[in-house]
C-alpha cells in the first residue's frame, strides 16, 4: 500500500516539512548546487530553504562546468561562492560594504554547494567555472555556531546549508555596520533559523521513538 504524500513537499504526511517553512523575501538571489546524493536525503535542509526563500533555485549535479543555467546566472549577476577555501574572504563589515557598492552594476547572487565536505570539495574541483568565482566565508563566530544535530558532520558545530545561507544573506543584506549578525540575531532570517531548530527536534523525536520501541 502506497503512502500518502504531502502534495506540496512530496514527503510522507507524518514527515511533512511544510510547517517548518516561513516565507522570506530575500534581496539576494540564492543558487544551490546540490550533489545528487542529497536530493533524497530526508534530513537535508535545502528543501526547507528553497520553499522558504522567495528567490532561490536548486541545480543538481557534480560537474557544473558546462551547465547552461549556471552560465546564464553568471552573466546576469555578480556571483559569490560561499565556500571556505584558501582564497575565501570573511564577510566582515568592510567586505559587505564593498560588495554592496557593486550592486549598482549587477545584482548579487550567492552560490552554495550542498553536500558533505568531501562531496562539496569534489564538486568544486570538477567545476572549473566555480574556481573562478570570488569566494566568501562566514566569520568564525557564525561558522562555528552550527545546530545541525540530526546528521553526522566532519566538523564539530558545522553548519547546515540552510544555516550558512541564512547567516550569509543576513550579513550581505545588512544596511550598515550597526546591524550585527549573531547566532541568535539574524534579522529577517531568524524565523527560518528558529524553524530549522524545530526541524531538528522533529527528526530527533523519531530517533527517540525508535530507541523506545526497541527497549
Amino acid at each position: 500500500m502506497s503512502r500518502t504524500l504531502c502534495p506540496s513537499c512530496q514527503r510522507p504526511e507524518k514527515a511533512c516539512i511544510c510547517h517548518f517553512t516561513t516565507k522570506i523575501m530575500n534581496d539576494i538571489h540564492v543558487v544551490v548546487l546540490q550533489h545528487p546524493s542529497e536530493v533524497s536525503q530526508v534530513k537535508g535542509t535545502i528543501a526547507l530553504l528553497a520553499k522558504s526563500l522567495d528567490s532561490c533555485q536548486v541545480l543538481v549535479g557534480e560537474n557544473f562546468s558546462g551547465n547552461e543555467q549556471l552560465l546564464q546566472i553568471f552573466e546576469q549577476y555578480h556571483t559569490l561562492l560561499l565556500y571556505p577555501g584558501e582564497e575565501a574572504k570573511a564577510l566582515d563589515e568592510h567586505l559587505v560594504l564593498e560588495l554592496q557598492e557593486q550592486i549598482n552594476t549587477k545584482p548579487l547572487c550567492l552560490v552554495i554547494l550542498d553536500g558533505t565536505w568531501k562531496k562539496a570539495y569534489r564538486m568544486y574541483m570538477m567545476s572549473k567555472n566555480l574556481q573562478q568565482l570570488p569566494q566568501v566565508c562566514l566569520p568564525e563566530n557564525l561558522a562555528n555556531a552550527g545546530q545541525y544535530h540530526i546528521r553526522k558532520v566532519a566538523k564539530k558545530n558545522a553548519l547546515s546549508s540552510l544555516e550558512a545561507s541564512c547567516y550569509a544573506l543576513a550579513l550581505l543584506e545588512s544596511e550598515n555596520e550597526t546591524k550585527q549578525v549573531s547566532p541568535d540575531q539574524a534579522g529577517k532570517y531568524q524565523p527560518l533559523l528558529d524553524k530549522f531548530h524545530a526541524f531538528n527536534h522533529f527528526h530527533l523525536s523519531f530517533r527517540v521513538n525508535s530507541i523506545n520501541h526497541t527497549k
